[in-house]
This record gives C-alpha cells, structure tokens and sequence, in this order.
C-alpha cells in the first residue's frame, strides 16, 4: 500500500510518517505548500512541485486554517480515489468557529451559550444584557489565539471597539465556570482516532489567566476519560467530518460543553503526558482503514465480475494469490465459478509455475 501525508512538516507529522512506513509499503510526506490545484472548465488537477501527483492508496492531507481552501479542494479531488480520514467540509467547519457552532447544532452537540450579530450595535446590546465574565473569539485561531476574556461590560465594549476598528468578525460566547476554579481555567482534550479517543488530558491555565491552553503556558496532566464524554468527543469530532481530531472541552456541574475540534492536532505533547506511542496508533489506524476500503473495493469488482460471466464456460483472468505460510488461499470468485466444497477431495497436479486442480470423482 503506498501513502502520502502531506503538511506543513510539523514535529508531529514527521513522527506520524516516520510510524506509517511501519504499515505502509511506501510513505510521502509532502510538503502543503508545494501542493497547487488547477481548474479547467470541468476538469482539475492536483499537482505537486508543478508535477501531477501520484496515486496513493491512502492520503492523509493536513494543515492550519490558512490552507483550508487548498486541502478542501485536494480532499474534493481525491476523496474517492483512496482513504482520506477528513471529508472536505471538515476544513471549513473545524477551520471556522461560525460553521463550527453550526455543527454542533445539527448534532445536539452541547456547547457554551454563544451569541452572533450582525451589527456593532446589536452586539453592544448583547454586551449590556449577558453575564461576566464572557469570552470574545475570532471565527478562526487556534492554541488559544484570537481568544479573550472581558470580566466586565467596559472590558467587552473596549474589545468591541478594537475589534470594530480592525474590521475582525467576532464571536461572543458565555464563560464556563469548570469544577476546579482555583486553579484558573480548565479543559480537557480527547484525541480522537477513528471510534475511540486514543489519548486524553486535562489543561490547567494556573493563577489568574483564564485560558488553558499549553502554548499559553499552561500545565498538562493525563486522564482517564470518562465513557460518557468520550462518546461525546467521538461524536464532535465525527459532525466536523473528521475521523482524527483533538475533541476540546470544558467540565461543569452542568455536564460538558464541547468548545472546539482541532483537525491537526499536535501529537508529541500528549504522547509524552500520557505516555503512549500515539504517532503509531495513528499509523496503524491509517492502515486498517486502508486496507478495508481496498478490500470493500476487491469484493465489489468480484461481485461485478460473477455477474457479467458465464460460470458454464471456462474463465481466464490475472489475479493476485493470498499466500498464508506454506498455503494459498484461492481468490473468492475462483471458489465461486469452481463451486468447490471443503468437503469434498481434489485432484492436484503441479510443476513450476503452473497448477491445476479438479474434483476428484470415483
């Protein structure tokens, strides 16, 4: 099986292809900003370093919210033609805070209180009639940017103010007071691959900064996740589109609240908190998703060519042999055009490079 990871070159996506060449015959790893996409009427074509790029049997397409648009159209290109673990809407809801809340909707996905307007003053209004503190986003930023916290209406309205000034769109979102407020702000990651979170923490900001989140300087510990809410974290990341994601939340005596899916997670932190090779889940995760769809695929060209021939008459065609030790497994169709039977005994003669075999009959 060949496969491609192509990002940014990240720590983590050089520890994730260095595991995939454990599962896979060939492994790519491409750079994302080498990647072009051309369109030409009804036609477009993906190349890499102004060349066509290859075919894998698996692509795993990645990067920041700065891309979103070239990895939309690359996954649009390619989603049929191999296993891609991100549907193309997955970088427009994850990259999006707006499309995100969305989501969410649709899927009864619990999340914090948030409020959109379309004006300045309307969001003003919201300002005068909410609870403090609250938290002012950008649509788009991740680890902790573009994310702030007014304790008071004067606070917001000063936000707002720069905001409005830089022409930035923003969200307003209640602040959740989570089970362990003397620690400052708290929340807990899930990283989910496939249909189950493979590695989980809890983020603690520490003093009076509200914002828990590692690159702002915030403490990690491991958790054991409860069922609940790794279904939970299952279902989030799945309404983004997404089969790998980091799933964050926020713990309160109201149960959790699901703030944000991140599609490329960042793997070598949470590998060593929690002390597991997560890189090579990754990698074996790709693998067996690969190897299934290959496998639903060779089933599918069976069943289409046991329809179109006539088993009354001989059949030639080239086939691969499933070699198991010192025994090969014949191809399904072979059984089923033959209708040979485990019970019943075989006439078998063999020379090099050729076999042949018939029901042996009395």
């Amino acid at each position: 099986m060949k496969a491609a990871l192509i990002s940014l070159g990240s720590e983590s996506s050089k520890m994730t292809a260095e595991a995939m060449k454990k599962y896979f015959s060939q492994v790519d790893h491409l750079s994302l900003k080498h990647i072009e996409v051309h369109f030409s009427g009804s036609k477009a074509e993906v190349l890499y370093e102004g060349k066509p790029l290859g075919d894998y049997d698996c692509i795993y397409a990645k990067g920041s919210f700065r891309y979103a648009s070239i990895l939309q159209a690359l996954t649009h290109l390619r989603y049929d033609q191999c296993y891609m673990p991100l549907r193309e809407e997955a970088f427009s809801i994850a990259h999006d805070k707006f499309l995100t809340q969305l989501a969410f909707l649709r899927n009864h996905i619990p999340m914090p209180k948030t409020y959109l307007a379309a004006t300045v003053e309307a969001a003003r209004e919201i300002l005068k009639n909410i609870s403090y503190p609250i938290i002012m986003k950008f649509p788009q930023g991740t680890q902790g940017k573009g994310v702030m916290v007014a304790d008071t209406f004067a606070s917001a309205s000063s936000i707002l103010d720069a905001l409005t000034a830089l022409k930035q769109p923003f969200i307003i979102q209640e602040f959740i007071d989570t089970e362990d407020e003397k620690s400052g702000g708290t929340h807990i990651r899930g990283l989910v691959i496939g249909d189950r979170v493979a590695g989980s923490v809890r983020y603690r900001s520490g003093g009076s900064e509200k914002r828990s989140n590692w690159h702002l300087g915030g403490k990690v510990e491991p958790i054991l996740m409860d069922p609940s809410i790794e279904q939970l974290a299952i279902k989030a990341s799945k309404a983004s589109g997404a089969e790998i994601s980091a799933v964050d939340m926020l713990e309160s005596p109201k149960g959790p609240f699901i703030i944000e899916v991140n599609i490329s997670p960042g793997l070598g932190g949470i590998s060593k908190v929690t002390k597991s090779d997560l890189p090579n889940v990754l990698a074996k995760f790709l693998s067996q998703r690969t190897q299934e769809r290959l496998d639903h695929l060779k089933q599918k060209d069976t069943q289409k060519l046991l329809k179109t021939i006539d088993s009354k008459s001989p059949q030639e065609f080239i086939s691969n042999l499933d070699f198991r030790g010192a025994r090969i497994l014949l191809p399904e169709i072979v059984t089923k055009l033959t209708r040979f039977r485990p019970e019943d005994e075989y006439e078998v003669k063999a020379q090099p490079g050729k076999l042949e075999i018939k029901q042996f009959k009395l």
